[in-house]
């Protein structure tokens, strides 16, 4: 009796860390408005801080879309799928030798590809070429990032 009440109680206990888990960096909750605030503030930004804070968008993005898929909301997600792949391809042209923070967006974006990999996996037959084009192109933004850094 003991170790049901002990594995309903760690049920309830990971379900309720499951919403920390879709954080942003300062610890808010990932919706459409904090990403929306944040490419704006990307777009505004000096070049050198712009190849992180597209990093940290795509980062965001794919948090959002995995959770928005896993929740059934398909075109939600797809949305996400293809907007990242817009901002990849800021990153690719934002990218220069003067950036701020190169290494910590290469992480970002290696996170935001470990996420969209899982995503890859759990995806119905009809939803994977998306997230497979997204996918390479977040992982190629990664790799140019890591040269980048190691160049320096």
């Amino acid at each position: 009796m003991g170790t049901g009440i002990s594995a309903v109680i760690f049920f309830v206990l990971f379900v309720a860390a499951i919403p920390a888990w879709a954080s942003g960096p300062d610890g808010k909750a990932i919706d459409q408005r904090s990403i929306d605030a944040l490419a704006i503030k990307a777009s505004l930004a000096q070049p050198r801080d712009q190849c992180f804070l597209y990093a940290e968008l795509v980062h965001q993005m794919a948090e959002f879309s995995v959770r928005s898929y896993a929740a059934g909301d398909v075109e939600r997600s797809a949305g996400l799928l293809r907007q990242m792949q817009k901002m990849a391809n800021r990153i690719h042209l934002s990218m220069n030798d003067g950036d701020k923070r190169l290494k910590n967006a290469e992480i970002q974006l290696r996170q935001a590809a470990f996420r969209l990999t899982e995503m890859l996996h759990n995806s119905s037959y009809e939803d994977r070429p998306l997230v497979e084009q997204t996918l390479a192109q977040v992982n190629q933004a990664e790799n140019e990032a890591m040269l980048q850094v190691f160049r320096k």
